[in-house]
């Protein structure tokens, strides 16, 4: 029987600060990861299309004079970079596309190992191939198991912000895990229907993303990175006020939520500050009653 990967309870998403939505400078990005190191988060996601290559940079930095053995970074592949403009904020003139190809994900890992400034990353994420299945499936796939079977890399899977693709991926091939990002939230629960037990069945590890919904459930206006609709205003001030009747933040039910089904491993967090990072950690210790989960189900 197939060994389900293990991580860390929460790690650090580097998009935010990589430019996503805005500019962060490389003071701030700093001292984010290294709050997050202090404050015990062991495991970073990244990839070569946050910020153009920025994120990796920058997370490579910081892990730079960190013990190998003590954290766990995931990057992904599919997109390669070339001059253009980025769809990040303070990023290099460098705009990705996508390449799912064989050649195309083996260029993509060794860039990033290079980016990074490490010999070797823990998990590699197939990402965001929703109009590439077959390739993916048939190139990219078959690259990074064999990677992993030579033991070059620990562990493969997709990331999306979608469960339908990732859930034929589940039955077409030997993955280890799967990063779906907003479609296994308080607010959205799309990814259960499916995915989620597709994946406790055959032990595929489920890294939640996305968890405030990007920025709604945390006090934004943001939805799938576009404003909200009404109706998802509406839905969030109904949680909200659910949470309020138990006396615990909307914030802490949505970072802890996915975690309450076996089939998920982590949840990732974004932050942009230092304060964020705090935020979030203290988020995921506060005290949630049964009930509450009782109700939110």
């Amino acid at each position: 029987m197939r060994r389900r990967l293990e991580l860390p309870s929460l790690g650090l998403g580097t998009a935010p600060l990589a430019g996503l939505y805005d500019a962060v400078d490389e003071e701030t990005a700093r001292a984010v990861l290294a709050r997050a190191w202090e404050l015990g988060i062991r495991y970073f996601d990244t990839s070569p299309y946050y910020g153009s290559g920025l994120a990796e940079r920058r997370l490579g930095a910081a892990l730079r004079d960190r013990p190998r053995d003590e954290f766990v970074v995931s990057t992904k592949v599919g997109r390669l970079l070339r001059p253009g403009r980025s769809d990040f904020e303070g990023a290099p003139a460098l705009e990705a596309y996508f390449d799912f190809s064989r050649d195309g994900v083996l260029r993509s890992l060794d860039e990033s190992l290079e980016r990074l400034g490490l010999d070797r990353v823990d998990v590699v994420l197939v990402h965001d191939p929703d109009n590439h299945h077959e390739q993916a499936r048939d190139e990219a796939f078959p690259a990074l198991l064999q990677l992993r079977d030579e033991g070059v890399v620990r562990a493969v899977g997709a990331g999306m912000n979608q469960s339908e693709a990732l859930s034929r991926f589940a039955r077409e091939v030997d993955v280890d895990c799967f990063l779906l990002a907003g479609r296994y939230t308080v607010l959205d629960r799309g990814g259960a229907e499916e995915l989620l037990p597709l994946c406790e069945e055959n032990r595929i590890a489920v890294i939640a993303g996305g968890v405030f919904n990007s920025g709604v459930l945390a006090g934004g206006t943001t939805y799938d990175y576009a404003p909200a609709p009404p109706h998802v205003l509406e839905r969030v001030e109904q949680l909200r006020a659910t949470c309020a009747r138990w006396d615990v933040p909307l914030e802490a039910a949505a970072v802890q939520f996915p975690l309450r089904h076996p089939a998920v491993a982590s949840v990732l967090v974004g932050c942009r500050m230092p304060a964020q990072v705090d935020e979030d950690v203290r988020l995921s210790a506060v005290g949630v009653p049964d009930g509450l989960w009782a109700e939110l189900a």
